[in-house]
């Protein structure tokens, strides 16, 4: 029976904490942009012009229909080549990190724009219609009197999905980026405590998705009142 030995832990720390730093720039960014751009195709979709809803449509329905491996190997291919040929960015940049945002940031808009799209839709058309009588563009109606409500009603959701976001993140061993997992498997690997080291790992997505959950049922029951 193997016997489990955490000595090692401690000195692991600092190195643990850079995969922690990498894990989370991809999940912040993701979500910053996954929500931004995500609103965008939600509105495309939703604003009647065919050229846009049918750019938006494509959109969702090719990234939610790919799975999201092949996405970052996709991105892991192509980003490289932009960011070295098209802006001429030097050699030195970890085009593995650039390529985990870029695909992450991607994939992640075409789930939040489903929400979005369906938060918008719940909000009632009257409110809209009076928003045109008083004069507002459709622009203005969404700025100042939909996307406010709907984003409060929303919010719970966008933390339920941020928080797979940041479970999907350990899908980057695919393109060899030392995320949090990934420093973790390696550090055991090196010293020879493979199993502690992905048992430290599991505890850590755990605990942090744990706490994350509960908040988001916090905010769901509060939203609800």
């Amino acid at each position: 029976m193997h016997q489990l030995d955490w000595s090692g832990i401690p000195g692991a720390l600092p190195t643990l904490w850079t995969g922690v730093v990498v894990t989370c720039k991809i999940t912040s960014c993701a979500v910053v942009v996954g929500i931004f751009w995500g609103t965008l195709i939600a509105l495309m979709r939703l604003s009647g012009i065919r050229i846009l809803a049918g750019f938006a449509r494509g959109y969702v329905t090719v990234f939610r229909s790919s799975p999201l491996v092949m996405v970052l190997l996709w991105f892991f291919l192509i980003v490289p080549q932009v960011l070295q040929t098209v802006l001429g960015l030097s050699a030195d940049v970890d085009v593995r990190l650039a390529s985990a945002l870029v695909a992450f940031s991607l994939f992640e808009a075409a789930y939040y724009s489903e929400i979005i799209r369906a938060g918008i839709q719940a909000i009632p058309r009257g409110q809209v219609n009076a928003s045109f009588a008083l004069g507002m563009s459709y622009g203005l109606a969404m700025r100042f009197v939909v996307l406010p409500q709907a984003f409060r009603a929303m919010v719970p959701l966008l933390l339920t999905q941020a928080i797979a976001l940041f479970q999907d993140t350990s899908l980057v061993y695919v393109i060899s980026l030392a995320d949090f997992f990934r420093t973790a498997a390696n550090i055991g690997e090196r010293d020879g405590t493979t199993v502690e080291m992905v048992l430290l790992a599991g505890t850590g997505y755990f605990m942090i998705c744990l706490i994350a959950s509960s908040f988001a049922k916090g905010l769901q029951r509060k939203v609800a009142r």
